[in-house]
């Protein structure tokens, strides 16, 4: 599990500072940042609040994972699908469009193995 609250904490950073990056100066609405900084601190709050294992926050992290693939999900096929309506901000299409892909595997994947790793009782 440990290994997993990491890969949430790295994916958070990537997010929060990506989107940082991608929206400085490029006049995008708040609302289209703001999920991602929503997201992040979600996933980071969850990480955190696991060190000590409990149902409740089990299921904070799942549900942080669960929230960071579903915005993850709409954001990486809009730019597949319609990429014409995208604003790319300070990066290259192609290039965020790669990087969200693969931001969006690591969530579902993380969602996953968060469901499936076996709860530790004391």
């Amino acid at each position: 599990m440990s290994a997993l609250r990491l890969v949430a904490i790295l994916l958070a950073l990537s997010l929060m500072i990506g989107e940082a990056y991608r929206s400085w100066g490029a006049g995008r609405p708040a609302p289209l940042w703001l999920d991602d900084m929503f997201a992040g601190a979600l996933l980071i709050g969850s990480a955190l609040a696991l060190r000590q294992e409990t149902p409740a926050r089990r299921a904070f992290f799942t549900g942080a994972w669960g929230v960071a693939a579903g915005l993850l999900y709409g954001s990486f096929f809009g730019k597949v699908f319609e990429p014409q309506t995208q604003n790319a901000g300070n990066f290259p299409l192609g290039l965020l469009t790669v990087l969200v892909g693969a931001a969006f595997a690591v969530a579902v994947a993380g969602f996953v193995f968060s469901l499936l790793i076996p709860f530790r009782s004391r």
